[in-house]
């Protein structure tokens, strides 16, 4: 069976509730699925043995938070090329930060990333439901092929 990790930096817990959305996702269509804070991954061991990876933060003052920036530091050491990625965050104005995310993991990690970052509206995750939950089966749907 296939595995996925999901790692979010959050500050109200929007960015957590997403990356669970995308979880859900990524289980119904039979992935093994982890979701952590960025807070719990500490070294590069802690990426191993995974197939696909999804990074999120939410853009605060148009970047990320420095949690995911220090994470990604830590991730390009985890000789991550090739595998499957996806990218996500919340955003109140501009939303950047996935977009950042998304593109430091398809040019310096060399991942293979599915086809964008998942953008949602802070506040308004109510129709992002299901947009996060395809995009769990989206990345599903990347590591199956």
């Amino acid at each position: 069976m296939p595995k996925a990790l999901i790692v979010y930096a959050t500050r109200t817990g929007e960015t957590e509730s997403i990356a669970q959305l995308i979880g859900e996702g990524l289980r119904m269509s039979g992935v093994e699925t982890v979701v952590a804070d960025v807070k719990d991954i500490r070294k590069e061991s802690d990426l191993e043995g995974y197939d696909a990876y999804v990074f999120g933060a939410p853009t605060y003052h148009g970047d990320m938070l420095k949690a995911m920036k220090t994470f990604l530091f830590l991730a390009e050491k985890a000789q991550l090329e090739g595998r499957v990625g996806g990218a996500f965050g919340a955003f109140g104005w501009s939303g950047e930060a996935h977009e950042r995310i998304f593109d430091t993991m398809k040019n310096i990690f060399k991942m293979k990333m599915v086809s964008g970052p998942l953008r949602l509206k802070a506040s308004t995750l109510g129709g992002g439901l299901q947009m996060a939950q395809e995009y769990g089966r989206e990345v599903a749907g990347a590591v199956a092929v």
